[in-house]
């Protein structure tokens, strides 16, 4: 989990940390419209999104918000506590995700899809690293698997891998996207994100013993 410095000891960087976080959080909602778009399979919890969108109605973008919405309910009894972040990411992923599918075309060719794709999961990373980096609260879906890890004890990989394959079952069963993508996604944003994160997140400013 992300942490925030107190605003006393870091309030020169609150600005910068605010302007990457807002950064990260556009650029996220962009890549997600970007790998919809191809149409070659999303991440776990997209597959979930675009089928509750096609099974129930309203836009992909507009369920990203109230799943994202829903899942940070289900901090309260796990007694997390969001951040700026946290709130950032229920707030603005969806939108830009949505303002990004009313302009982008829908490619049919294999030979625009698969750019397409690999463009989208790199921009997630980078995105990552920006809004993780900020330090100023994890996403919904993060904090609920960290918070699931300290209150059971079961380890971080075992309930990730869970909540996942959870969301995916249930996003395919509503008709959700499941193809390569979501392979290549699961194979690539890792290493991608072990990448960016170091380099993009705001360091913490050494603290004098004196």
């Amino acid at each position: 989990m992300a942490v925030s410095l107190p605003l006393s000891a870091n309030s020169t960087e609150l600005p910068r940390r605010l302007l990457r976080l807002a950064a990260g959080l556009v650029l996220y909602g962009v890549s997600m419209a970007l790998v919809l778009r191809a149409s070659l399979g999303g991440n776990p919890w997209d597959v979930f999104h675009q089928g509750l969108a096609r099974h129930v109605g309203l836009s992909v973008g507009t369920w990203v918000t109230l799943v994202g919405a829903l899942v940070l309910l289900l901090w309260i009894p796990l007694r997390q506590k969001p951040g700026v972040g946290t709130v950032g990411n229920v707030a603005v992923l969806g939108v830009a995700m949505d303002a990004t599918l009313a302009v982008l075309p829908h490619p049919h060719a294999l030979a625009a899809r698969i750019p397409l794709l690999a463009a989208g999961i790199v921009l997630n990373g980078l995105a990552t690293g920006l809004y993780i980096g900020a330090r100023l609260g994890p996403g919904p879906r993060d904090g609920l698997m960290t918070g699931l890890h300290r209150r059971t004890g079961r380890s971080v990989r075992l309930i990730r891998t869970g909540v996942e394959l959870t969301v995916l079952a249930a996003g395919i069963a509503l008709g959700g996207t499941f193809g390569v993508g979501t392979v290549a996604y699961a194979l690539a944003i890792g290493p991608l994100v072990q990448f960016f994160l170091p380099r993009l997140t705001v360091p913490v400013p050494a603290v004098s013993g004196d």
